[in-house]
């Protein structure tokens, strides 16, 4: 009877333990995400100081070197969009005189107005991570915000377009 009494003591105590990792591993990777998060995220003096005059508006051509899809109302660049990041910043060392313009768009839906300022801030945020990286900011162009079709579905119209000027 004495066994059984330890070896159910024992499966509570490992079982103890598992649940006393588990919570500790998510807390970790918990706190990881949001510190990744917050690294992404634009200084807000950043977003103040674009003014619309200071966007670019020529038509939008070039190659096309990344897109970046965002969350919905989100402007944080997601962690999932590292490698597109990566290959735009190849592309510009690749290329040493030319520059870079990012795009963000939105839908027709709501109001125009916040759209486009979340527009704004999607591409703002995402060249706060490529000139964190290295890239120089003389070198990044910002185009005014773009409206996507109707027809396009949401995560077209959540997304930021990188594209190496001709």
């Amino acid at each position: 009877m004495a066994s059984n009494n330890q070896d159910d003591n024992e499966r509570i105590a490992l079982w103890l333990v598992g649940l006393v990792i588990a919570i500790l591993l998510v807390s970790i990777t918990s706190y990881v995400l949001i510190k990744q998060r917050h690294r992404l995220a634009p200084a807000p003096a950043a977003v103040a100081a674009i003014a619309d005059a200071d966007l670019y508006d020529a038509p939008l051509s070039g190659e096309l070197l990344a897109t970046v899809h965002f969350g919905f109302a989100e402007a944080t660049v997601p962690v999932e969009a590292a490698p597109d990041l990566a290959r735009a910043m190849e592309a510009l060392m690749a290329a040493p005189t030319r520059k870079i313009v990012i795009a963000g768009f939105h839908d027709a839906s709501g109001d125009a107005v916040k759209n486009a300022e979340l527009a704004k801030h999607r591409a703002i945020a995402t060249r706060s991570v490529l000139t964190a990286a290295g890239v120089d900011a003389a070198r990044i162009l910002l185009r005014k915000p773009e409206s996507t079709l109707a027809d396009g579905t949401a995560e077209e119209a959540r997304r930021v377009e990188i594209r190496l000027l001709d």
